[in-house]
């Protein structure tokens, strides 16, 4: 049987899909395309309904395949594994993306030992190569100071995890018309050597970048940790949380989870504030894709200017107080 078909990992929590499930299938729906074959959304979780599993055909998807069962409510890495390993060998998709979450980091690895294919993890770019119609999977490399492009020529399903908010869901189209296929989980691949115990969030008290609508980010021109607390005090009072760019954590003024770049998160809030922050590739990769980037630099000729819509050349230790006073003043209002 032939390898064919483009897949995504759709995720679910307490029976709501996650937002990546929608950001793979506009990745999905382009390769499909090129390749003009089918686009399939995989989902294995507890209960979800008909109409949430209809969004997915909506955002893109053809076919929905979904292995249900509440002992699929919890993820457990070797449990999914087996699920979707045993899909794989039944129904040969070409080219399975997953998303590169916590879920997605754990679960992609295992399966690629399991059925013996290649991975490329935390891409960026994705791209069907004309003459062969392989996978082109563009990721950084070298601590992101270059990026790399991978192929698995030999080998299939050709797999790769890729940055969540890196893209756009594809807006709902209700015209769209597609199969959902229902699953019953095989007990036989459930690992009882696993259970779940509990769940500890590492997101820290400043909560995920990734789903903040306001990030206000400090780089190397907050010259010390302790000057990061302005820039808390402007988060909050644009209802935000606190990013920083790689020389700022490397320096331990913030956080890994607070890191934005290609060697940290990808995010696209509504608003994108840059502080301190000269603009190197790396950083601007993690971020361009806001709606509204506004940039606070000393260095006219900055290249963070060249992305931001809006952009304030001054010492940032005079213009950041000065917001702070103005926003305080206007929720007094």
């Amino acid at each position: 049987m032939e390898h064919k078909g483009v897949w995504t990992i759709a995720e679910e929590s307490e029976g709501s899909l996650k937002s990546v499930s929608y950001e793979l299938l506009s990745r999905g729906r382009k390769l499909a395309d090129a390749l003009q074959v089918e686009l399939v959304s995989v989902l294995i979780g507890g209960p979800v309904s008909d109409e949430r599993l209809q969004e997915l055909i909506r955002r893109g998807a053809d076919r929905v395949l979904f292995v249900e069962d509440n002992k699929l409510s919890s993820f457990t890495t070797e449990t999914f594994s087996n699920v979707l390993s045993d899909l794989i060998r039944s129904r040969k998709p070409e080219i399975i993306l997953a998303a590169a979450t916590v879920n997605g980091r754990t679960l992609m690895p295992h399966v690629a030992m399991k059925i013996h294919a290649g991975l490329t993890a935390d891409c960026t770019e994705l791209a069907i190569e004309p003459e062969t119609g392989n996978l082109l999977q563009t990721r950084p490399a070298i601590g992101g100071n270059i990026l790399a492009t991978i192929k698995s020529p030999n080998h299939r399903p050709q797999m790769a995890t890729v940055r969540p908010r890196s893209s756009k869901p594809l807006d709902a189209d209700p015209a769209r018309k597609g199969s959902i296929e229902r699953i019953e989980l095989d007990p036989a691949l459930i690992d009882k050597r696993v259970r779940r115990v509990g769940f500890i969030n590492n997101e820290g008290e400043e909560g995920n970048i990734q789903e903040a609508d306001v990030v206000v980010s400090g780089g190397k021109g907050m010259k010390k940790a302790n000057n990061f607390g302005m820039l808390t005090e402007l988060a909050h009072q644009l209802g935000g949380t606190v990013g920083a760019s790689r020389d700022a954590v490397d320096r331990a003024w913030a956080k890994y989870p607070q890191q934005v770049g290609l060697s940290g998160k990808t995010v696209t809030p509504k608003l994108y504030v840059a502080i301190g922050i000269s603009g190197a590739i790396q950083h601007l990769a993690g971020m361009k894709t806001a709606d509204i980037i506004v940039a606070i630099n000393s260095d006219p000729d900055a290249t963070i200017f060249q992305v931001s819509d809006f952009g304030i050349i001054g010492d940032l230790f005079e213009v950041v107080p000065l917001l702070n006073e103005r926003l305080a003043k206007e929720k007094n209002r």
